[in-house]
Order: structure tokens, then C-alpha cells, then sequence
């Protein structure tokens, strides 16, 4: 298959993907079944029909609105599906017609989830970290470039270094600083990237997430109550080392650290 083929049949398969996880999004945090009942307008109740539900085209064509009832759908819908087509593209492009790719596509589907429903609901959901800690680990075993020795110490690196970070804010304040899902999910990472990728993502998520953070108090003043949440920074973390972290490592060491 022609490469250009090859990128544009992954871009339609994310497509396709990224549709089924707004069904995960919506549905997950509510303890409803992903798969029963059919998709359904959330206003009037009316099923979607197969041909009003073609990612991002279906929405275009229908400006944002249900056929049955003109209800506003969200354009949230056609920005997962995109976001999911363009990242299953990328799996694409760095890693090819390798077994990395479908095992690294599954976890970043997993990460749009979760994120989406971080920010939505201030939770991630046990139903994803927990059974991707075994997944991962045993996805260890098949990927060349990961050890099952460091899939397991990314494991508990990554669910204990959060947690000692949990325990110590608590003591400080007295107050809850870090959710278990924070922690679970590192641990999931750690399993699926190596210890290696769990100090890159806490370094990066921490960076990415302090700069926002300072970002959203000066727009918002001092007196900003605002809670954001660490899980779409862990995402975005674990992202960048997915593609990019052996190339930022390298330009930081010999770029800044060694003259």
C-alpha cells in the first residue's frame, strides 16, 4: 500500500475510532454500557441514523444540529473525532507497519478519553487505568524498544511517585491535592512507556501545567477557584514522549547541560 494511501486509511480508521470514544466520553462517567443502546440525540432521544452519524462530515452537513428536533450538538463531537483521526496518522507516521503502532494507537485513544472526561467531570475513570496497568505490562513483552523490567518499574515509579506527592501535600495542608486517578493513571503510563517515559511526562506535564496555571491567574485575577485538572497534562506528557522523547532528551542534555 502506497504510504499516502497507507496515512490517509489510518486517518479514516481514527475517524471511525473517535466517534466510538465520544460514546466512551459521554457515556462512562454516567456507568451507562458503551455498546446498548444505539447512539442517540440527547435532547429529543431520537436514534442517530447511520448516515447522520459519518465523523466530523455528518455534523458539518447537519451545522451542528439534530435532524429530529434542531437541538445545538456540540461541537465537541467533531473536534474528538478529528483529534483521534489526526493522532492515529501520527502513530502512523513514527512507528509504521510495526506492532507499536496499534498497541501506542490504543493507548492514546485511552488518553483522549480520559482527558475529555478529566475535564468534564474532574475524575478518570478506574474502568480505563486500572485494566491498562496488566494491558500495558503485558505489552511489554512485544514491544522491542520497551523491557518488561522497566514497563514494571514504570509501573511503580509512576503510581509512586504521585503517591508520595499525594501524601506529602496532605500532610502540608491537610487538604486533598492529587486524585488516586492521577496516580493510577501515571501507573498505567509507566507501564506502556517505561520508567524512562514516566520522568519525562512528569517533568513536561508539571512544566505544561504550571505554565497554564499562571497563564489562567493573571487572566483571571488572584481571587481565580478555578480547579484544572492534571490528567489532560499527564496526556499531553506522555504524547510528546511517545513521539518525540528521545529527541528532546538529547537536545536538552547536550543543548543545555553539556557545553
Amino acid at each position: 500500500m502506497a504510504p499516502m494511501l497507507a496515512g490517509l486509511y489510518f486517518f479514516l480508521i481514527g475517524l471511525c475510532i473517535g466517534s466510538f470514544l465520544n460514546v466512551c466520553i459521554f457515556r462512562l462517567p454516567a456507568g451507562r454500557s458503551i455498546v446498548h443502546p444505539p447512539s442517540a440525540c440527547p435532547t429529543c432521544g431520537n436514534p442517530i441514523r447511520w448516515y447522520d452519524n459519518i465523523p466530523v462530515f455528518s455534523w458539518l452537513l447537519l451545522r451542528g444540529r439534530c435532524r429530529g428536533c434542531g437541538s445545538a450538538i456540540s461541537a465537541r463531537y467533531p473536534i474528538v473525532e478529528l483529534l483521534t483521526g489526526l493522532l492515529a496518522l501520527a502513530v502512523w507516521l513514527r512507528f509504521g507497519w510495526h506492532i507499536q503502532t496499534p498497541i501506542y494507537f490504543a493507548l492514546t485513544a485511552a488518553l483522549i478519553v480520559i482527558t475529555f472526561i478529566d475535564l468534564d467531570h474532574r475524575i478518570i475513570p478506574d474502568v480505563i487505568s486500572l485494566p491498562g496497568i496488566p494491558i500495558g505490562f503485558a505489552c511489554s513483552f512485544l514491544l522491542p524498544h520497551l523491557h518488561w523490567r522497566d514497563s514494571l518499574i514504570g509501573i511503580v515509579v509512576g503510581g509512586g511517585s504521585l503517591l508520595v506527592v499525594a501524601w506529602g501535600y496532605r500532610l502540608l495542608t491537610g487538604k486533598e491535592g492529587m486524585g488516586g486517578g492521577d496516580i493510577k493513571m501515571l501507573a498505567m503510563l509507566g507501564a506502556f512507556i517505561g520508567w524512562q517515559g514516566v520522568f519525562f511526562t512528569i517533568m513536561a506535564s508539571s512544566f505544561i501545567g504550571t505554565t497554564v496555571g499562571i497563564a489562567l491567574m493573571i487572566r483571571m485575577g488572584k481571587d481565580m477557584k478555578l480547579a484544572v485538572p492534571f490528567g489532560p497534562f499527564l496526556a499531553i506528557g506522555a504524547l510528546l514522549y511517545l513521539f518525540f522523547g528521545p529527541r528532546l532528551i538529547d537536545w536538552y542534555l547536550y543543548g543545555f547541560l553539556m557545553p
